[in-house]
């Protein structure tokens, strides 16, 4: 027998349960033409997810053995212990969740016969169920376990941790720049101690490169990335959680957001539906509007496609990099920008509000074509405004906003990210 009960989002006490005697396969969603459990909830997808009986081979034994798979079907994304999956075989006592902030169902199987007390590990396996009590490390061999699992299936512990940096456990290379290394890390400092865990012990820890860390104006970049960060609360800006020096190293911990950012999207699915560029582009003024009103306005300086994450949860854009950020009205320093997007004056160490605006303009070119903007811009033209003519894709009323967006003088320029807003939102 199979139940699965619907946990209060921040009790965890049960609200409501389902019991299935002998169903090889259950359906759960928002749709109640398809679904044996329903949740009505904006964030559960019509039908989100399966179930399925799996009966495991078993020799000199008549009691069969099963094991229940979970398959994924919504673009919302289904979630154990904060780690989106998409197939997987469920540990005991499993706690799922549909959609990052979505409802909670308890996974719990009542043997049927004495031989299905004892299971053998299952051959597919994600990380640890957020309901599942924790063991203590030094008493699980991590064994069964299939080959690239984080966690353990039955203690829920890291498996291969590369190296533990103060509470933070290091457990893969997210990405290299030139500032520094980012990783995926687990913050014991914030392990549950009972289940389940108020907040998800996931993090990104970004590191300081050592050789970039020999430049003093390096030092004093990565050093304001994480004092902007910790004075950011918006829901399109990744949240701060810690900054700290060890071993003559700095580090920055951040929020660990699932989504992919909109330059990997268009090298992998091609260019953009122009109204969802559209909207993903008005969703970017939206932050650099928080960002350019703040009481010391601040200025992004390095806004293009590689910095614009699509968060999996709700398809909205979060604004990443802070590395550069110069708060506006300074004295003209570091020249900072990424060609192709950085606007003449940043590139001239002279950045304004408008200068963010303007990377909005090759941004925007870039999701609609799939083309670099280096190679869209008009050679016989001394200020390299970009060449859209010939682009069918694009309509004319945007790309009247895109060449003003790209004007070399910013007074020619939208003044600010509302007006903008309204200008794309003419070409909706």
């Amino acid at each position: 027998m199979v139940s699965l009960t619907l946990l209060h989002p921040r009790s965890a006490k049960p609200l409501r349960q389902w019991r299935f005697d002998d169903d090889p396969v259950i359906r759960i969603g928002r749709s109640p033409i398809t679904n044996q459990v329903i949740l009505d909830d904006p964030v559960v997808s019509r039908f989100h997810l399966e179930l399925i009986r799996i009966e495991l081979p078993q020799e000199n034994s008549k009691n069969p053995v099963y094991n229940w798979q979970l398959i994924n079907h919504s673009m919302n994304g289904t979630f154990l212990d904060g780690v989106e999956v998409d197939r997987v075989i469920l540990a005991e006592a499993a706690v799922i969740q549909l959609a990052q902030d979505g409802p909670r169902l308890q996974f719990e199987r009542t043997p049927q016969s004495p031989a299905s007390n004892d299971l053998p590990p299952p051959a597919i396996a994600a990380t640890l169920p957020v309901a599942r009590q924790f063991t203590h490390p030094n008493r699980c061999t991590h064994e069964g376990n299939p080959p690239g699992n984080l966690f353990c299936m039955r203690c829920g512990q890291p498996i291969d941790i590369k190296r533990t940096i103060r509470q933070y456990q290091v457990l893969q290379t997210l990405g290299r720049g030139g500032m520094g290394t980012t990783y995926l890390v687990w913050d014991t400092g914030n392990e549950p101690q009972q289940s389940p865990p108020t907040t998800q012990p996931l993090r990104v820890l970004k590191e300081m490169n050592a050789d970039i860390a020999q430049i003093p104006k390096a030092q004093e970049l990565f050093e304001r990335e994480a004092s902007t960060l910790q004075s950011l609360h918006h829901p399109g800006i990744p949240k701060y959680y810690d900054f700290f020096i060890e071993d003559n190293k700095k580090y920055l911990v951040m929020e660990l957001i699932h989504g992919q950012d909109l330059e990997k999207r268009v090298r992998k699915e091609g260019p953009v539906p122009m109204r969802q560029a559209i909207v993903w582009m008005m969703q970017t003024c939206e932050v650099l509007d928080y960002l350019h009103h703040r009481p010391v306005p601040i200025i992004h300086r390095d806004v293009k496609p590689g910095n614009l994450l699509v968060r999996h949860l709700d398809q909205r854009v979060v604004v990443l990099d802070f590395g550069a950020v110069k708060e506006a009205g300074l004295a003209p320093g570091t020249r900072i920008g990424a060609e192709g997007y950085g606007a003449p004056e940043q590139i001239q160490g002279r950045p304004l509000p408008q200068s963010d605006l303007y990377a909005i303009g090759p941004s925007l070119a870039y999701l609609l074509t799939g083309i670099n903007p280096l190679l869209l811009q008009r050679r016989d033209d001394p200020a390299r405004r970009l060449d859209l003519d010939k682009i069918q894709t694009i309509p004319r009323r945007l790309q009247l906003v895109i060449q003003r967006l790209t004007e070399t003088d910013p007074g020619d320029r939208y003044q600010s990210a509302k007006d903008l807003i309204r200008a794309l939102e003419n070409c909706l």
